[in-house]
């Protein structure tokens, strides 16, 4: 690595993120993911348990003044608007402090507020650490799928960011088992089952915490805040750990990057980016956010009392049922993940939102009919949501890797905030109203609304989509840092194959 004075900056020539692309996978990335992608476990715990507890906290004896609507309603739209202001503040903080810094300290936000909700003895205390939880989880989003996206290779980087944020349904899983026995008033009391299934959330938050401690700050923020001494140790070090675990030495990097390095960047450079260079990025992300956050927030938070109010299912037996959703939404990231390495992104998100919407108005219609039990409508929501929990996941990818480096953090944060405020918080409070008058009308008309959200976004993903797969984070959007014509590619001979120019492609 070269570097040279230009102006109040240095300029430095670096291979740092060729080098980090041209990894082979290894335990080193698993360490990645367990560190930092199990936090989307917690959230779907979190945002599981409260759908599902929401009929016991509102019967006597509990522990607290509350209605079902409100916990469906006005707690989940809190606990959204926590995330979206968490996520603009976080996010902030993120691109500026680093990744590193942030999502150790947006956990132990995570873990405080989860505590204290626990032990609520109040509707207020309730609602008030909802949102403080949300606030620690919001600053999860930005700053994991900043550090996610910058230490995994690019060959992989799509079906990992999938699998990563579809994560979320195994901790939907968990948390529908768990309120079972929670909900269970011959095992625990009323007042008490509800707060351990909080106080688990804690447990695991603690342990995650403690793994974390061992995820790297990413390379690539630290090359271009000035700081390429520590980048290299770091980056050496992977390579060491990848090569013994492969047994073999890797391959050359494919490329260089020469950049001046900066400090903070600002709100206006940020907005000027993100609308003035890239408007049409700027749609496709309100558009994917905007879908899925409706779909996912509206109609998540109030499953359970579908199941109760229109078909009778106990409030202690609806579990089973999210559970099979949940294993559902969590097969299709799994399964599908890798075809948006290898088919494409543009395809496969426009194909994915369309299929679920489209699915969504079948299953409306058929609810309309008086065709479904709570079994077949369990079944209609397990093909529904194979295809939009992948959508929705790559959402997230989708805004992480098509702005640049600088305002990576900020740019998820920003796109999260302002589709989840219009898809999530509006979401809860209308389909908590709409299923609270047990007119299948209402309802049929949610279902609606969020398929037709889900088709338009995947409309808009068909023409604007970028094709960002197997390509290098700089290659797909130039750092604002980047020294202007400087960036070159290194030769290793004439004989690079067309797959090896597609993975190492350089600004």
């Amino acid at each position: 690595m070269s570097t040279a004075e230009a102006g109040s900056g240095r300029t430095i020539t670096t291979s740092i993120p060729a080098r980090l692309d041209r990894l082979p996978w290894s335990r080193w990335h698993w360490t990645i993911v367990i560190g930092l992608g199990t936090v989307w476990i917690l959230d779907g715990l979190e945002v599981t348990v409260v759908g599902n507890i929401a009929s016991r906290l509102s019967e006597p004896g509990s522990g607290l003044s509350i209605s079902s609507g409100q916990v469906t309603g006005l707690a989940a739209a809190l606990y959204v608007a926590g995330a979206c202001v968490g996520a603009l503040f976080w996010g902030r903080m993120t691109d500026r402090f680093g990744r590193k810094k942030l999502f150790m300290i947006t956990l132990a936000v995570y873990l405080a507020a989860t505590a204290l909700t626990a032990v609520s003895t109040e509707a207020w205390w309730f609602f008030l650490f909802r949102f403080l939880t949300g606030f620690g989880i919001g600053g999860e989003y930005a700053a994991i799928n900043s550090a996610i996206d910058e230490l995994i290779p690019a060959k992989y980087r799509g079906r990992v960011d999938l699998v990563i944020n579809g994560s979320f349904w195994l901790g939907a899983v968990g948390g529908s088992l768990l309120s079972i026995v929670a909900l269970n008033t011959g095992l625990l009391p009323a007042n008490v089952g509800w707060r351990l299934t909080f106080a688990l959330g804690t447990v695991l938050a603690l342990v995650i915490l403690l793994v974390r401690r061992h995820v790297p700050e990413s390379p690539r923020w630290l090359i271009i805040h000035g700081r390429e001494r520590e980048a290299e140790d770091i980056v050496s070090s992977i390579e060491r750990q990848v090569a013994a675990d492969k047994g073999e030495p890797l391959a050359e990097p494919e490329g260089e990057l020469e950049i001046r390095q900066r400090g903070t960047v600002s709100f206006v450079e940020i907005a000027r980016t993100v609308f003035a260079k890239y408007p049409k990025r700027a749609v496709l992300g309100f558009a994917l956010f905007i879908g899925q956050a409706f779909l996912y927030n509206a109609i998540t938070f109030g499953f359970g009392a579908i199941l109760t109010k229109f078909f009778d299912v106990p409030s202690d037996r609806t579990g089973y049922y999210f559970a099979v959703i949940a294993l559902g939404n969590f097969c299709g990231p799994l399964l599908l993940g890798k075809l948006f390495d290898t088919v494409g992104r543009r395809v496969m998100i426009s194909s994915t939102y369309l299929l679920s919407g489209l699915l969504l108005f079948g299953t409306a219609w058929l609810f309309d009919q008086g065709s479904l039990s709570a079994g077949t409508l369990t079944a209609c929501w397990c093909a529904v949501l194979f295809f939009a929990s992948a959508g929705a996941s790559s959402a997230y990818l989708t805004v992480s890797e098509i702005f640049p480096m600088e305002t990576r953090a900020m740019s998820i944060a920003f796109f999260y905030a302002l589709g989840t405020a219009a898809g999530g918080i509006s979401g809860p409070l209308l389909f908590a109203d709409l299923t609270n008058t047990g007119k299948v009308g209402d309802t049929v008309l949610a279902f609606q609304i969020g398929a037709a959200l889900m088709c338009v976004a995947g409309l808009v993903a068909a023409f604007l989509a970028v094709n960002a797969e197997r390509r290098s984070l700089e290659d797909v959007a130039r750092p604002l840092s980047a020294a202007a014509g400087k960036a070159k590619a290194m030769r290793k001979g004439a004989a690079r194959s067309k797959s090896a120019k597609a993975q190492g492609r350089t600004v």
